[in-house]
């Protein structure tokens, strides 16, 4: 019974037929047809012109999408705690030419202007120290907190106010769209490019980088093809993207992660690290305790000496989620 991540998560029945549908002699990299409707599909979705590209990793997609942004000589800001700091291997900087991470803290590893402010004002302007370019937040957070709408207002008008880019990294953007009522244009707020997460929530290979400015987009395609990403077959994956999208299959997988976690929420009671609002839940436990749980079937990841983290998909079996919440229930 597997806690462990979504990236676990089986292949949705839908994208597997979608990537059987597109086996057939087409135009390579991306001027085949799936390819060619990203752009026009997801300008629907969020209700307003964008460009977007495929690539096959969540890390392509947020250094892609901020090297747009960033030059060489300077840098993003973005939560310590942020999966572009923590869990990325050093890809921004590889990928971004050395360009540096100024680190910000805030509550549930969710990024506010007052934070940002307090790491960027104190830097010198001129050639002497790096500058910063862009900011980077993460929707859902690391611990799985959702940016509301007037938090995204604020941060997009002070991106907008000091010329900074705004990226939202969205590896589970489809969690926090579930949780905030399904508006994907309500989700991403006012931010320039975004890395709207596939793979967690049904896909196999494939994440999208969509782009509220064509420009970007256009200085990207280069990038992409220069980092090793413009895959020759990529209709399978403008095929994956596409089923994900057709009838609102990501909302659908999204609701059934969240309302997963939400029960297991509710057995954890005051356990809970985090209010639960996408679909992680974060509970502290003792090394005893998570040996108990384990010994039941259960596998997660520890979070610390003191803590496990457990995350749902939308594959998630009702019998094994209750299961867990029962037995969280009776540590």
């Amino acid at each position: 019974m597997k806690f462990l991540s979504d990236n676990a998560a089986r292949v949705h029945p839908k994208v597997w037929k979608a990537m059987m549908a597109a086996d057939a002699p087409d135009s390579p990299y991306d001027g085949d047809g799936l390819s060619q409707e990203l752009d026009a599909r997801f300008s629907a979705l969020f209700g307003r012109d964008c460009a977007a590209l495929w690539v096959a990793t969540g890390t392509a997609a947020n250094c892609l999408a901020l090297s747009a942004m960033v030059e060489p000589h300077g840098a993003v800001i973005c939560h310590r705690e942020a999966h572009i700091e923590m869990d990325e291997g050093g890809a921004p900087g590889f990928y971004l030419h050395g360009a540096k991470l100024l680190l910000a803290g805030g509550e549930g590893a969710k990024i506010a202007p007052d934070a940002i402010a307090e790491v960027i004002d104190p830097i010198r302007d001129g050639v002497h120290q790096v500058q910063p370019h862009a900011i980077s937040i993460t929707q859902a957070s690391e611990y799985g907190r959702v940016y509301r709408p007037d938090e995204l207002a604020a941060l997009a008008d002070f991106a907008r106010d000091r010329g900074l880019g705004l990226h939202m990294d969205g590896a589970r953007f489809a969690n926090a769209a579930a949780f905030l009522g399904g508006s994907a244009e309500t989700t991403a707020g006012g931010v320039d490019a975004l890395s709207f997460g596939m793979v967690k929530n049904g896909a196999m290979s494939a994440e999208a980088i969509v782009f509220f400015d064509r420009s970007m987009a256009e200085k990207v395609r280069f990038r992409r093809k220069r980092a090793g990403h413009l895959q020759s077959k990529g209709r399978y994956l403008a095929a994956q993207i596409l089923a994900m999208l057709e009838s609102d299959l990501w909302l659908d997988n999204a609701l059934a992660a969240n309302a997963a976690a939400a029960e297991i929420a509710v057995a954890a009671g005051a356990r809970l690290l985090h209010p639960v609002e996408a679909n992680e839940i974060f509970l502290t436990s003792t090394a005893a305790e998570r040996l108990a749980l384990r010994e039941q079937g259960f596998a997660f990841y520890d979070w610390g000496d003191h803590a496990a983290r457990l995350v749902t998909a939308w594959d998630s079996r009702e019998d094994h989620v209750a299961a867990l919440a029962q037995a969280i229930a009776g540590l």
